[in-house]
C-alpha cells in the first residue's frame, strides 16, 4: 500500500503568505519560496504564488497542499496582506472569504476573524522573524465563502467565510481529527448559547426529522455524523441535565451492540441485531431484507411501533451504561421520510 502524502493547513499557508508580504514590506525583494515555523516546532519551505504591492501594504499569496487528504481548501490560495501600524501589535483581519465569528463557545471570541490560536501564533512568529513593528495582517481565502458551505461553519456561527484552522501546521491524511474537532465545536457552541437539553442526529436527515417532529432552537440540533462514542464522551464536559438521541434504526441500532462509530468501514451492518429482537418480539418468521428499512416497512404498523420501541429501549440502555447514567435521556427513531417509529424516555423536553 502506498504511503498517503501528508500536506499543510490553512494556518500554515497564512503564516507563510503572511510572511512573505512582510518581508517584501520591509524592502526586501520578491521572494520565490519562504520558510516558517510551523506549531510543531519544524520548519517548513513553501512557494510564494506572487508577492505584490497593494495600496500602503504589501500582499503574498501561498497555494494550499493539503496532501492526500480530501480538504474543501485543498489547492486554494491562501492569502496575506500586511502593512504597518502604530504600535508593535499584530492585528488579525478577515479579508475575503475568511468568516467571522459571531456565536460563542468557540476558541475565538465573537466578532474576531475566524482564525483558530494555533495559527495565530504560526502567523506571529512568521511575522516576527522579520519585523518588530506593529502589523495588521488581513487573511484572505478567494473563493472561501462558497467552500464554507461545505464545512461545518454556518452551524458554528461563522459567516461569510472559512476558518483558518490547524493545530500542528501538517494536514495528516483521512485523520478523524479534524472532523471530531468541528463536531466538539458545535456542542461547545450550543452549550455558550445557552442549550440546555441538546438533540443529538446523525446528520441532515434526523436534523429534519428532528425539527419537524420538536420544538429546538438553532443551536440545539448536534450532528454527530458517526463518531457516536466520541461526542456521547464529550456530552460529559457539559453539565446537560438531559439529552435527546434521535436517528435511523440502520445506524442507531449499531450502538446497541457497542458499536460507536458507526461508518460501515468500523462497524457491521444492523439488520441481523435488530431481525433478532424483531423476532423475539413478533414471534414469526420476518421479510429477508438487506437493510433495516426494508425490515421495518415489512412489519405491520403496531408491530412496527412495537418494534422500534424495544430497539430504542436498547439504545438507551446502551449509551446510558456507556455514560454512567449521569443525565436524563430519550431516544426517539424516524424512517427516511422524518416520521417518528417509536421511543424510549420521556420527551416532553423537546415538545
Amino acid at each position: 500500500m502506498a504511503t498517503l502524502r501528508t500536506g499543510y493547513t490553512t494556518g500554515a499557508c497564512a503564516a507563510a503568505a503572511a510572511k512573505a508580504a512582510t518581508t517584501f514590506l520591509c524592502g526586501a525583494p520578491p521572494t520565490e519560496t519562504v520558510e516558517i515555523v510551523l506549531a510543531d516546532g519544524s520548519r517548513a519551505i513553501f512557494p510564494v504564488l506572487f508577492v505584490r504591492s497593494l495600496g500602503n501594504g504589501c500582499e503574498a499569496a501561498v497555494r494550499k497542499d493539503a496532501g492526500d487528504d480530501p480538504d474543501v481548501t485543498d489547492k486554494a490560495s491562501i492569502v496575506a496582506l500586511a502593512e504597518f501600524m502604530e504600535g508593535d501589535d499584530i492585528v488579525f483581519a478577515a479579508g475575503e472569504g475568511v468568516g467571522t465569528v459571531t456565536k460563542p463557545g468557540l476558541s475565538v471570541p465573537p466578532g474576531e476573524p475566524a482564525i483558530n490560536p494555533a495559527p495565530r501564533r504560526m502567523i506571529r512568529d512568521a511575522i516576527r522573524e522579520v519585523t518588530q513593528r506593529g502589523v495588521k495582517v488581513t487573511i484572505s481565502i478567494p473563493g472561501g465563502r462558497e467552500l464554507a458551505t461545505r464545512t461545518f461553519n454556518p452551524r458554528l456561527g461563522i459567516v461569510g467565510g472559512l476558518s483558518v484552522l490547524g493545530t500542528t501546521g501538517r494536514v495528516r491524511p483521512f485523520s478523524a481529527s479534524a472532523l471530531q474537532d468541528s463536531l466538539k465545536c458545535a456542542l461547545d457552541v450550543a452549550a455558550a448559547c445557552g442549550v440546555r437539553h441538546p438533540v443529538l442526529v446523525p446528520g441532515n436527515i434526523g436534523e429534519r426529522a428532528a425539527r419537524k417532529n420538536f420544538r429546538l432552537t438553532p443551536e440545539q440540533v448536534v450532528q454527530v455524523s458517526n463518531q457516536w462514542g466520541f461526542m456521547l464522551d464529550q456530552t460529559a464536559r457539559h453539565d446537560f441535565p438531559a439529552m435527546l438521541v434521535l436517528g435511523h434504526p440502520g445506524k442507531l441500532a449499531k450502538l446497541m451492540a457497542g458499536q460507536w462509530d458507526t461508518h460501515s468501514s468500523h462497524s457491521t451492518s444492523a439488520v441481523p441485531i435488530v431481525a433478532q429482537l424483531a423476532g423475539t418480539i413478533c414471534q414469526k418468521p420476518l421479510l429477508e431484507t438487506p437493510t433495516v428499512e426494508g425490515l421495518f416497512d415489512g412489519l405491520p404498523h403496531e408491530e412496527r411501533h412495537t418494534l422500534a420501541d424495544a430497539v430504542s429501549e436498547k439504545i438507551r440502555g446502551a449509551i446510558l451504561q456507556r455514560l454512567g447514567e449521569k443525565m436524563g435521556l430519550a431516544v426517539a427513531l424516524i424512517n427516511m421520510s422524518g416520521e417518528i417509529l417509536g421511543s424510549d424516555g420521556d420527551l416532553t423536553l423537546w415538545r
